[in-house]
């Protein structure tokens, strides 16, 4: 039975004063000093609140500063293994813990606590999962399906931007839908200037063919389109929701014979996977994801290798 202690109200019921105001100065260093998204923010709070609250019935009293001091490597796999036994999965509670770590650094460095059991403590292991990449002529029909499957000719060529934008480019879903008008690569436009996660900035080459895609929508879009405001719309003239491309995907998977893992972000895996196999080196595919680390980049040399394999098998004498 799933035990209901981590379903928690806001943090600041479960933190005396002094640990209430440390997180709110920490909250506001990782916006303002590290730049972190909304959404990253409230996902450590989200965090921080159910461990707070774990806590706080586990310890049997409300948390303060000096308490963390006294948190022991036991008590941290005792919180992991409460919300395990909730069904949370192994790479969530890693980053739950990544969350909580932040706040204890950050205490370490004012001189508030000895966060010595919080290092010791081992992130779960998650299993390790392959991008799910297209194939390269899905892939094609997937952006090229963008621009007939719609009711509206609009929607249909501003679908077809925005997909052609994730494969033609490597952008996230995100990253598409943030562009304005302003920022359009068109008109000649070779290079892209994106913002990705954590504010870092890069440039990304644009294809004619994507340049043409955003072209055409943007002829036929029947919203004004001011310069500073989004440039995709929704049907009503709003910002374009990601779930209208996440549907858009859905209904080609019957009618073009695709795979459930095809997806928005498939593309952008497909565009990394397929450039790898035609030859391109890791730093430069890192440079146009926008990755942090090189390791992250690395497993798409597991993708190419598993497409190597399955070519392999499937064509040797004897395969």
């Amino acid at each position: 039975m799933k035990t209901p202690l981590l379903s928690a109200p806001p943090p600041l019921v479960f933190a005396a004063p002094d640990l209430a105001a440390a997180i709110a100065d920490w909250q506001r260093f990782l916006a303002a000093e590290r730049r972190y998204s909304s959404a990253t923010l409230q996902a450590y709070e989200r965090d921080l609140r159910q461990f707070l609250r774990f806590l706080s019935i586990h310890m049997g009293e409300t948390p303060t500063i000096g308490l963390l001091s006294e948190v022991r490597p036991a008590d941290l796999r005792g919180f992991l293994a409460a919300r395990r036994g909730e069904g949370v999965a192994a790479r969530s509670l890693g980053r739950q813990l990544a969350g909580i770590r932040s706040l204890i650094r950050y205490l370490e460095k004012r001189g508030s606590v000895n966060g010595a059991a919080f290092s010791a403590t081992r992130s779960p292991k998650a299993k390790k999962s392959l991008p799910k990449a297209l194939e390269v002529d899905k892939a094609m029909r997937v952006v090229d399906a963008g621009s007939s499957l719609a009711d509206e000719p609009w929607i249909a060529a501003r679908d077809a931007a925005v997909l052609s934008l994730l494969y033609g480019a490597g952008l996230r879903i995100s990253e598409a839908l943030s562009l304005s008008r302003a920022e359009a690569p068109i008109g000649g436009a070779k290079m892209l200037r994106i913002t990705g996660k954590g504010a870092k900035t890069r440039i990304v080459p644009i294809l004619p063919k994507v340049a043409g895609a955003i072209e055409a929508y943007i002829a036929q879009c029947p919203w004004p389109l001011g310069s500073s405001e989004p440039l995709f719309r929704g049907q009503k003239g709003g910002p374009l929701s990601p779930r209208m491309i996440q549907r858009a995907i859905e209904a080609m998977r019957g009618s073009l014979g695709l795979p459930d893992t095809a997806t928005p972000h498939a593309l952008r895996h497909s565009f990394a996977t397929h450039i790898l196999g035609d030859g391109g080196d890791l730093r430069t595919i890192q440079e146009l994801l926008g990755h942090a680390s090189l390791s992250t980049t690395q497993v798409y040399t597991h993708v190419d290798a598993a497409r190597l394999i399955e070519v392999y098998r499937a064509t040797h004498p004897r395969g």
